[in-house]
């Protein structure tokens, strides 16, 4: 099939401007830590050790001398996209997203600790397929958190720098021309600038509350975007932001048992790559049960947040929104334990489930698209205190 031209050009920007297709709260992971996601996402009051490194950064004020988490997280989400007629399925269907932290008690109220992680990975592959031109990107964000936390009685307020990596990679055959020449610039890489700020207050009753911000982060792929997009006619610059986001949370913990809420917004509207396809912010709802025993704990989570895609009147950027940001899950489940090798060495596992959720946009016009979205996740994750 042989598309026009203005339904190509929503297609290229699909891809060029899209954060990641392993997105569960947009491009954004509901938590980076296995008790983090096994808890549906929840841990901005909840201490769960050096994982919390990759939550709030004062959280780690909980730490007794020293700790170390590592492990990673298997994801395989399903994506099926109809457009003009034809469903396809991306073939990139499966990838591995690493976790560590380590977070140590360097003075009496003093505690630093690093985290690495990756939060986002795209990866299209319509190749075969010339409805969709045959479509092949990737793109890889991680980053690095170096924490520092000052603790005083019951409050700890904590401060964490952040470097992001982030790789993108676009190629696509263009149907416009005779010989469907490839497009591609190649792999570019980028490094970008953030922090997060987060303070926690433990009541000693078991009560505690929590709060973080973390700032947006801007990165450009010189020549990547452009490359793909003015073949097309399709002018575009070479930045994508994550956006800004900040939550609260409130933890309880009686005995064995384990309660954590947190709220959390991801300011969507205001980042480029996204405010211009009409992105909206999300709330997400996260809340989390843990039940912990001598040498075991059991967990089970929920987490919320509607997707950031809104209709708009301009029919590419619902194209370019479906086909390109499936952001279309809404409800994950979780669950998940950990059990203790001995007094210094755990391990922990976390599934996170998103059933299948429907969208659809332009339904009365030729450009009708419609998208199914499902997600599952497996985290391992093993920890060593000294």
């Amino acid at each position: 099939m042989i598309l026009n031209k203005h339904i190509k050009g929503a297609i290229i920007l699909s891809v060029i401007a899209s954060g990641t297709l392993y997105a569960t709260n947009g491009d954004t992971l509901i938590g980076v830590g296995a008790k983090t996601r096994a808890m549906g996402g929840a841990g901005i009051a909840l201490s769960q050790g050096a994982e919390s490194t990759l939550v709030n950064p004062a959280l780690i004020t909980k730490v007794k001398n020293t700790e170390i988490s590592f492990g990673g997280t298997i994801f395989a989400p399903n994506i099926k996209t109809t457009f003009q007629g034809v469903e396809s399925k991306s073939s990139s269907d499966l990838s591995m997203i690493p976790a560590v932290a380590i977070a140590s008690k360097v003075m009496p109220n003093l505690y630093a600790g690093i985290g690495m992680y990756g939060t986002a990975g795209m990866g299209v592959d319509f190749r075969g397929n010339p409805a969709h031109m045959d479509m092949e990107t990737t793109l890889q964000l991680m980053q690095f958190a170096a924490p520092i936390a000052y603790k005083s009685g019951g409050l700890s307020v904590g401060i964490s720098p952040i470097i992001q990596y982030g790789s993108l990679d676009i190629n696509y055959k263009n149907y416009m021309v005779p010989n469907q020449p490839q497009v591609g610039y190649g792999q570019t890489q980028d490094f970008g600038f953030g922090v997060s700020l987060g303070a926690v207050y433990d009541f000693d009753n078991g009560f505690s509350i929590g709060a973080v911000y973390k700032s947006k982060i801007t990165m450009k792929y010189p020549k990547v975007l452009t490359t793909a997009a003015n073949p097309l006619g399709v002018m575009v610059g070479d930045t994508l932001t994550q956006p800004a986001e900040y939550g609260v949370g409130i933890g309880y913990v009686n005995g064995p048992h384990s309660i954590a809420l947190d709220v959390k917004k991801i300011a969507w509207s205001k980042a480029k790559g996204y405010k211009e396809f009409n992105w909206s912010d999300q709330t997400v709802i996260a809340l989390g049960y843990q039940y912990s025993a001598k040498n075991w704990a059991l967990r089970f989570g929920y987490n919320y947040a509607k997707s950031p895609i809104k209709a708009s009147q301009n029919p590419m950027i619902n194209t370019f929104n479906l086909l390109g940001f499936p952001a279309t899950a809404k409800s994950h489940f979780t669950a998940g334990g950990s059990y203790k090798f001995s007094k210094n060495f755990s391990a922990d596992l976390a599934l996170v489930y998103a059933p299948e959720s429907k969208s659809s946009l332009n339904s009365q016009t030729p450009y009708a698209i419609s998208n199914k979205h499902s997600e599952f996740g497996t985290t391992i994750q093993f920890n060593y205190r000294f």
